[in-house]
C-alpha cells in the first residue's frame, strides 16, 4: 500500500513506457502496410455449409480477407488454444470489419461435419469452412498448427499480404488484453509476476 501521490508518480512513469510501446506498434503497423505482396493460388476448393467454394469466393465480393486457421488435432479432438481464440471473436466485430471491406473466415483441416458439430456445441455463428483434402494449410505455412493470414484481392487475382502465429495471434485476444491490465494478469506460469501472485499452467 502506498499514498495516492506515490501511486500517481509510479503510474506516470508506466504511462511513458506505454506511450512508447504505442508509438512502436504504430510504426510496426505502418511497416506492415508496406510489406510486399505475393500472388497466391486462388484455386483451392473449400467445403462449406453452402457447398464448395474457392479462395476467391471466400472474399464474398470484398477486397480483403482475413483467415484464421484452426488446428486439426484429430477426430473428436479440439485445440484448446484455437477454441479460446475463437470464443474471443464476436459476431458484431465481424460485421464492423465487413463494413470496412474485410471478410473474416475460420478455416480448418477438420472435415466439415466435425467442424459443424463443434460449432453447434460451442454456439458459434462465425463463418467456418474446411480445407480438408487440400494443401492450403501447408501452402500457407501453417502445417498442422494455427495461423492468421491476410489476403488482398485484385479482380480475379489473390495476394497474400501478411501472416502471424503464436504471440502475434495471442495479442488479438480480447480477454488476454484485459487480463494484461489487471493486477494478477493472466495468472499463467510463464508471466513475470510479483512473488506470491497466483499462477497456473497455461492450459492447466
Amino acid at each position: 500500500m502506498v499514498a495516492a501521490e506515490e501511486w500517481q508518480q509510479a503510474r506516470d512513469e508506466l504511462l511513458k513506457a506505454e506511450k512508447e510501446a504505442t508509438r512502436t506498434l504504430d510504426a510496426l503497423a505502418a511497416q506492415r502496410r508496406r510489406l510486399p505482396m505475393v500472388k497466391f493460388d486462388n484455386g483451392y476448393t473449400f467445403d462449406t455449409p453452402a457447398g464448395s467454394k474457392t479462395l476467391l469466393d471466400l472474399f464474398e465480393g470484398r477486397d480483403q480477407l482475413v483467415i484464421y486457421q484452426f488446428m486439426d488435432i484429430g477426430r473428436d479432438a479440439y485445440c484448446p488454444g484455437c477454441t479460446g481464440f475463437t470464443n474471443n471473436v464476436p459476431p458484431a466485430a465481424l460485421a464492423m470489419l465487413a463494413d470496412r471491406g474485410i471478410t473474416w473466415v475460420t478455416v480448418s483441416n477438420m472435415p466439415l461435419a466435425q467442424i459443424e458439430a463443434y460449432k453447434t456445441k460451442m454456439g458459434w455463428t462465425l463463418p467456418f469452412v474446411s480445407s480438408h483434402g487440400t494443401p492450403f494449410a501447408e501452402d500457407c505455412g501453417a502445417g498442422g498448427g494455427f495461423m492468421l493470414s491476410v489476403f488482398l484481392r485484385d479482380g480475379e487475382d489473390v495476394y497474400r499480404t501478411y501472416n502471424t502465429t503464436s504471440r502475434g495471434v495471442d495479442r488479438l485476444v480480447f480477454v488476454h488484453s484485459i487480463l494484461d491490465l489487471t493486477p494478477y494478469g493472466r495468472q499463467e506460469d510463464w508471466e513475470d509476476s510479483p512473488p506470491g501472485w497466483p499462477q497456473h499452467p497455461t492450459y492447466g
